[in-house]
């Protein structure tokens, strides 16, 4: 047995690694936001024309000017190439070349003489940056000559935007059943056909004309690049080999890239003309089933350390650059990819396969190389976001990774982009370290629409925080030059609500971020509640009140998020498990799902254990906040408006917040108060968890009635949190029905020791001795009775059946099945060794197995399944304890198996050990051909959905075995080697030894 102990601390000491849970305290930025004194606007400046607009960039911005004087209530001006002053002046008249060359190509410089203005500038860049300054102060009521004199220039000279919501599907049918979580983020899915001509011509206008009001609006704002999902799609690889090797001639690929680059390239190509730089975007590795079959022809796999795999994308990248001439570069994701990311009829898919330092390290450099042979001013964007352990699974947040990865890699075309937060796009999180060092060139990513944080529904309002973190970046990494704006993307872009950026539903809540991101870019001093009073001015009212109101309505909004979504004992603390640190929300997991499982709920609980007063008043404060927003709006008066549908949109957002938050904070008291009772048994917390739950259904049920078919508003999804409720419910009655099993066994025990004659009593004591002292078993004398030998089988199968049941609460047939399965392969082919006579074995077995159960009862005893897994997650001393025992036990279950073949029959050393490995070999194998049958995904999520352990949404949004790094390959491995552990028995059972002991079913 010492040896077993042994083995079973090294078992959870493995554990204990292999979870590798921690937690830690981490330096959480401070959000401050104030609204700004209620100011009048500004004047609209007149002006009867603006001069000097040479060429489709400068007609662009000059059309800005005109469009924000008429949306004041000013006269439209003339817009003319010449740079004539006419008599009377009132004039915005552009300079090109009247500033010197050198510095930002943005640069100018806007000055006033009598009523006209002079915009100079030393190119068309800088020019344009003028006039969609001037254009913005005036949309906004600022003053326009706030520079006056002034050279000016922005901070940060690259200024990316995605491409918002052009080409996403919005048919209503699409965001009905809230469940479609894919996460492609292409762009062309509706235009595509899947014969030729491969490309719909009328869905490719719409397409176009989406983007060109996505590309005039980004302009407006301050925006200077744009990334447009697509690489693959676009090229034929014929610059490999003799330009058939990846697709032979008819391939089909081929004919639909060139549709695609045609009908394609004119649509992208007006953002180049309009001023903007664009960038393609793609994961690598990208493929095909062509791709990946010549990959794995010519490589012997997929080799992403090697250099000549790489060639492969360079020709790949130079064709991109020759189809699409005006592209500014390529930008590179490595951390995500797979089934979640492909578009439905599409072959074009993507693998998670650049995982090492090497691999990144090649990658780059090879495409940097096509990048420099194509020439030009093209760029490289690497994005660190990567998933996972080692170098490249933390490249993204942690500086030495950062640093192991990319030393050295300096090429001037490479940007590297990070975001800005130290993790995913969550609040409650550090400010991201790498971007504070590094040699390359950097731009921060931010997200306008917080995909973890209602997906545009509420109002968040993230001004302050990036300008906390642009400063302290910019002061401390020289190489900030950018930032990326995410409008739209980021998450499932169906499974949220049917609001669409600048085309459907409520989608200026979010344009205050892209708005306000783009000013910070320009200026990171940029007064921030002034610049949203003037945001608020161009897009709601100019009312001064009105302003006032909404303003004060946005700067409550992070108060509201960061109390009402989050759990901030445990927000704010940083957990490892898995190797990975799980976000700061968890307990709503992935996007509207509020969990129900084991593992989140009790580390949350863990980390707000003495903080919990905190973690219940804060859920009451976000509401008490919400209604405070709503009171405000109310407030405002309807003709202030100028369109009285945001107000209604507004009002109903809202609405939607509150009702949302308090449903959320009654499940916050329930599952809160449910962990403290596993934690204390305390009558108080039952009661206070009983009284939470109540009204958590209640809210829940009233919550689905009002929101269920809203597609605007959907409502959350609770059907994770009912589940978990129902075990939390089951808790005291499985805690009692483990205590009755093991008062039961007590008394069965006592029984059969003090009435020794009693019918069955003799079996009970041959179980009680063979649990013990298996070595003895071979003295066990037949009993008279069948009752006897009925025990012996019946009462430890009946433990068995009942302990697991307890410990599922009753309520997952398939950890069920598995389990008795398992136990019954086993035994079943122990009894074939044991011949007509297995009393002693069923003994031995029996006996272990009941001593196996008795601390897994013992531990269910306390507070049922709930007080197990609580533990098991969370108390580190518990589990380590509980783990060695167990694991001792379990294998001394074999243990006194192999005595009873030995001493009980009379089997030599090598066929007990045969026919042991035997019985293990065939329940393996078993097992592992029914869920190699079922699937490893298939099996582990139904085993998962009922014993709520894990996220309910991992295998429905990422997949259990692909987060868990779990390969699909395992059930078949794991059949294999049984089989191969079985056939290696056979050969030691049939194997005949000189001098074989007499079988026990000889035995007299």
């Amino acid at each position: 047995m010492f040896v077993f102990l042994l083995s079973g601390v090294l078992v959870a000491w493995a554990l204990d690694g292999a979870l590798g849970l921690s937690f830690t305290e981490k330096a959480v930025p401070v959000e401050r936001a104030l609204p700004a004194p209620a100011e009048l606007p500004r004047a609209a400046p007149t002006l009867r024309a603006v001069t000097g607009l040479a060429g489709t960039r400068l007609r662009l911005a000059g059309q800005a000017v005109g469009d924000a004087l008429v949306a004041r209530g000013a006269h439209a001006p003339a817009l003319r190439s010449d740079r004539e002053v006419e008599p009377g002046g009132g004039e915005l008249t552009v300079r090109v070349g009247a500033l010197p060359q050198g510095g930002s190509p943005e640069r100018y410089r806007l000055t006033r003489r009598g009523p006209g203005y002079f915009l100079d500038a030393a190119t068309v860049a800088g020019a344009a940056a003028g006039l969609y300054r001037f254009a913005d102060r005036v949309r906004g009521g600022e003053d326009v000559l706030a520079d006056r004199g002034r050279e000016v220039a922005p901070r940060l000279g690259l200024r990316l935007i995605d491409t918002g919501a052009v080409g996403l599907d919005d048919d209503p049918a699409r965001f009905s059943g809230g469940g479609d979580y894919s996460l492609n983020s292409d762009v062309v899915g509706t235009a595509l056909l899947p014969e030729a001509p491969w490309v719909d011509p009328a869905a490719t206008a719409r397409i176009g004309e989406q983007f060109r009001t996505l590309v005039r609006h980004a302009l407006r704002d301050g925006y200077n690049a744009v990334v447009v999902p697509g690489f693959l799609e676009y090229v034929t690889f014929s610059g490999v080999g003799d330009g058939r090797a990846v697709y032979p001639s008819g391939d089909a690929h081929i004919a639909r890239a060139h549709a695609m680059a045609e009908a394609f390239a004119p649509v992208w190509r007006y953002a180049h003309e309009a001023g903007m730089r664009v960038y393609f975007q793609t994961d690598m590795l990208a493929l095909s089933p062509p791709l990946r079959r010549h990959l794995e022809s010519e490589f012997g796999g997929l080799p992403t350390d090697d250099p000549d795999l790489w060639s492969v994308y360079s020709a790949g990248l130079r064709e991109l650059y020759h189809v699409m001439p005006f592209a500014s570069g390529l930008m590179i994701r490595t951390g995500e990819g797979g089934s979640a990311y492909r578009l439905p009829g599409w072959d074009y898919t993507s693998a998670i396969e650049v995982t090492t330092a090497e691999s990144v390290r090649a990658m780059l450099r090879s495409l940097l190389a096509a990048t420099a042979r194509e020439g030009g001013d093209r760029e490289v964007i690497f994005r660190t976001w990567s998933v996972g352990v080692g170098a490249v699974g933390d490249l993204h947040t942690n500086p030495a990774s950062y640093e192991a990865v990319l030393h050295g890699i300096d090429d001037p075309r490479l940007i590297v982009s990070t975001k800005y937060s130290q993790g995913d796009f969550y609040s409650h999180l550090p400010l991201n370290p790498t971007l504070l060092g590094g040699s390359q060139r950097r731009i921060v990513e931010f997200q306008a629409r917080r995909e973890f944080e209602g997906q545009g529904a509420l109002p968040d309002d993230l001004a302050e925080l990036q300008q906390t973190a642009l400063r302290r970046f910019l002061a401390a990494n020289p190489h900030i030059e950018g930032v990326w704006t995410w409008a739209q993307t980021g998450g499932p872009l169906y499974a949220g609500p049917r609001s669409l950026y600048l085309r459907t539903g409520f989608w200026q809540l979010w344009d205050v971020n892209v708005y306000l991101t783009a000013r910070l870019a320009q200026d990171p001093d940029t007064d921030v509640p002034r610049a949203r009073a003037a945001w608020i001015r161009s897009t709601f009212s100019d009312d001064p009140d009105t302003v006032s109101a909404v303003e004060r309505i946005l700067a409550l909004s992070r108060p509201v998020i960061t109390r009402g979504l989050y759990i901030r004992p445990y927000a704010d603390t940083s957990a490892r498990a898995l190797g990975l640190e799980p976000p700061p929300m968890m307990w709503i997991f992935e996007w509207d799902i509020a969990t129900g499982d084991s593992a989140a709920l009790s580390s949350i609980y863990a980390a707000t254990r003495a903080r919990l007063t905190q973690a219940l008043a804060d859920g009451r404060r976000a509401v008490e906040l919400s209604r405070r927003q709503e009171r405000l709006l109310a407030g405002t008066d309807d003709g202030t408006w100028r369109d009285p549908r945001l107000r209604e949109r507004f009002t109903a957002a809202l609405a939607y917040q509150t009702d949302l938050l308090t449903v959320l904070g009654e499940y916050r008291g329930a599952v809160l108060w449910h962990q403290r009772w596993l934690d204390t048994g305390s009558a108080e917390a039952a009661t206070r968890w009983h009284a939470a739950e109540k009204r958590f259904r209640t809210s829940a049920e009233e919550h689905q009635r009002r929101y269920g078919a809203d597609l605007d508003l959907p409502a959350y999804n609770f059907t994770a949190a009912e589940l978990g409720l129902r075990r939390a419910d089951r808790d005291p009655a499985m805690a009692w029905w483990a205590r009755g099993l093991l008062l039961a066994l007590l008394l069965t025990a006592a029984v059969a020791v003090t009435a020794r004659r009693l019918p069955g009593a003799a079996g009970v004591r041959a179980l009680m001795t063979a649990a013990l002292c298996p070595w003895r078993v071979g003295a066990c004398t037949e009993p008279p009775g069948r009752l006897d030998r009925a025990v012996v089988w019946l009462l430890p199968g009946l433990v068995i059946v009942m302990s697991r049941a307890v410990f599922t609460w009753m309520a997952a047939p398939a950890h069920l099945a598995v389990t008795l399965g398992a136990w019954a392969v086993l035994t079943g082919v122990l009894r074939c060794a044991a011949g007509r006579q297995g009393y002693r074995l069923a003994a031995a077995v029996g006996g272990a197995a009941v001593l196996r159960t008795l601390p897994l009862l013992g531990v269910l005893a306390v507070r049922g399944p709930g007080f197990y897994w609580s533990g098991f997650w969370t108390s580190a001393p518990g589990r380590f304890l509980y783990v060695t025992v167990a694991w001792a036990l379990f294998l001394w279950v074999f243990a006194a198996a192999w005595w009873a073949l030995r001493d009980g029959y009379g089997l030599s050393v090598r066929r007990a050990w045969g026919w042991l490995l035997a019985a293990l070999g065939t329940a393996a194998m078993v097992c592992g051909t029914l869920t190699w049958a079922v699937g490893a995904e298939t099996s582990l999520s139904t085993w998962n959905d009922q014993m709520a352990l894990l996220p309910w949404g991992l295998h429905r949004i990422l997949g259990l075995t692909e987060y868990l790094g779990i390969p699909v390959t395992v059930p078949r491995t794991v059949t294999l080697t049984a089989a191969v552990v079985t056939a290696a028995a056979a050969l030691l059972i049939a194997a005949r030894t000189k001098g074989t002991r007499v079988s026990g079913a000889d035995r007299p």
